[in-house]
């Protein structure tokens, strides 16, 4: 601890800190020699939706139950990216989301500019549609109005058109609506708080374009775009629409398939610019544990339709390329990528980690004079069957496809049968627990198989801990193959457990976080403080 802090204070002053770039250990999609990798972003940001304003790029993506929610990435050059922001620290309404929702909350937003504000417009499938603003979307953002209330609209995109008027396209999740696989636009008010009428039909995917959702709205050159997925997440192609006419008819192209290519799926995402004039097109590929990932393709017009991706065959449909020429943004920016690593130095909690549902400031408080996260135990709800019932699990997504992560804890346990994890998480969820029975601490693996069923954890055999701190160690391995080992010098780590797969969760990847908690009340919980959480190569 000395030296950590001693390095902190003395070799690197805190506004350094802040402010170099972050570069992963585990992927770079920027190849330093002009080109770049796809996945650009190889962790989960589902239905990522990106503009340009200036020389700046700003992205959003689907959160779910996860909070903070409605992640602000930024970028200079579309390749290299960091987390900026969050647009909420709780979501509404904040009674249910107290506990996990999975799957529920956030869906498919959508991020606009316009007159001086960014707006965010996202739907809630069992509320509606809510709309955020803000002059600076590093800032605080607006809190959120309802838009239209009503299950089951999903997937919101605004354009304000050249005359005044403002429209809304949104889709339709069955699920909830009992209606899908069609695109309706609305009026809407100049303001964006509320739809003025109750809709027109512009596109019905039922005969060619099954599960057509995700549209995003653009006016370009005198036309009417609608970009809209269709065909499903893990196999489905990408629509352009287009129309002289807002309520249509729209003209169909498919731009982008799987094709040839490796990339299953290609869904919905965003057509950007860049200030030299190129277009490019975000978009992500469902990877199952690994979530759904970031890729760029560039894009050119031919006939009045993006053509996105490589088209060697010419007829419009695009694939996804795996490596391409970087974005010509006119200048050259240096490597960065979304945070993952956290040495606990800020007296905030990184951007990189979200809960499980509406947090309370005692699970974890920043303790920047120790650089450490203080992490406190916290009672286990009535009813308790397994981890998927709490809200206290502090994650982050998975950051690469293959990666080690080691943590360093120190445990201040205070409450008979209280327990540190270490945790992979989804609808499967394995984690190392270090757990206080008599006074004395036992380590061991607990597992849970379809979490989602309400089954109890099983356990491996406890080894009894010689020191109150230790280091947690997981290697994911191809193939989402999760070992688990942990050690109490950091230099000799031991195996416990069985290998384990990490799975997915309700329409996310896996996770990897920590969580402290304990069965019963007490006056004065135990602590734990994380020094450091950190993502390597190496085993």
């Amino acid at each position: 601890m000395i030296s950590k802090i001693l390095l902190f204070l003395i070799l690197v002053p805190a506004c350094v800190v802040a402010q170099a770039p972050f570069v992963s250990k585990v992927w770079v999609a920027d190849n330093g020699d002009g080109t770049y990798k796809n996945p650009i972003i190889n962790a989960d940001y589902s239905d990522p939706d990106a503009i340009r304003v200036g020389s700046d790029f700003y992205m959003t993506a689907s959160s779910f139950n996860a909070v903070p929610g409605l992640p602000i990435l930024h970028s200079k050059d579309l390749v290299n990216w960091s987390i900026i922001n969050h647009v909420f620290r709780e979501q509404m309404p904040l009674d249910v989301f107290a506990k996990p929702q999975h799957g529920n909350g956030v869906w498919a937003p959508a991020i606009r500019f316009h007159a001086g504000d960014f707006y965010i417009f996202y739907p809630d499938p069992d509320y509606g549609i809510y709309m955020t603003k803000t002059r600076d979307p590093a800032g605080e953002w607006s809190k959120p109005v309802m838009v239209r209330e009503g299950k089951g609209w999903i997937d919101p995109c605004p354009l304000w058109d050249d005359d005044g008027n403002a429209y809304l396209v949104h889709a339709y999740a069955g699920s909830r609506a009992g209606i899908k696989s069609i695109l309706v636009v609305n009026k809407m008010s100049p303001d964006g708080t509320r739809l003025l009428d109750d809709g027109v039909i512009v596109f019905d995917g039922h005969d060619a374009d099954s599960t057509v959702e995700g549209p995003k709205f653009y006016k370009i050159n005198g036309y009417y775009y609608i970009l809209a997925p269709a065909g499903g997440v893990a196999t489905g192609w990408q629509l352009a629409l287009r129309s002289k006419n807002i309520y249509g008819p729209y003209e169909k192209k498919v731009v982008l398939a799987q094709g040839k290519s490796s990339v299953n799926g290609p869904h919905q995402g965003a057509l950007v610019d860049t200030p030299t004039g190129e277009w490019w097109f975000l978009h992500f590929q469902d990877k199952g544990p690994s979530g759904r990932v970031v890729h760029l393709q560039p894009a050119v017009w031919k006939n009045g339709f993006p053509v996105i991706g490589s088209d060697p065959d010419g007829d419009g449909t695009g694939a996804p390329v795996l490596r391409f020429k970087k974005p010509n943004v006119g200048k050259t920016y240096p490597i960065e990528t979304p945070q993952d690593t956290d040495e606990f130095y800020s007296p905030k909690i990184g951007p990189q980690w979200q809960w499980h549902g509406n947090s309370r400031p005692e699970w974890a408080f920043p303790f920047p004079q120790k650089g450490v996260l203080r992490m406190n135990s916290v009672q286990l709800p009535d009813g308790y069957k397994n981890l998927l019932d709490l809200a206290n699990l502090l994650l982050q997504k998975f950051p690469a496809d293959e990666f080690t992560v080691t943590t360093k804890v120190a445990l201040s346990p205070r409450f008979e049968g209280e327990r540190f994890g270490f945790v992979v998480m989804g609808y499967d969820y394995s984690y190392l627990g270090v757990t206080n029975r008599q006074g004395k601490l036992y380590i061991s693996q607990f597992t849970a198989k379809d979490a989602d069923k309400g089954p109890a954890e099983t356990e491996s055999s406890p080894q009894l801990l010689s020191s109150k701190e230790f280091y947690l160690r997981v290697r994911v391995n191809k193939g989402a193959i999760c070992t688990f080992t942990y050690s109490e010098d950091g230099v000799r780590f031991a195996n416990i457990g069985e290998p384990f797969k990490a799975r997915e969760g309700r329409w996310i990847g896996a996770k990897v976080g920590v969580f402290y908690n304990r069965p019963g009340k007490f006056n004065d919980a135990g602590s734990a403080d994380i020094d450091w959480f950190r993502f390597h190569k190496e085993n």
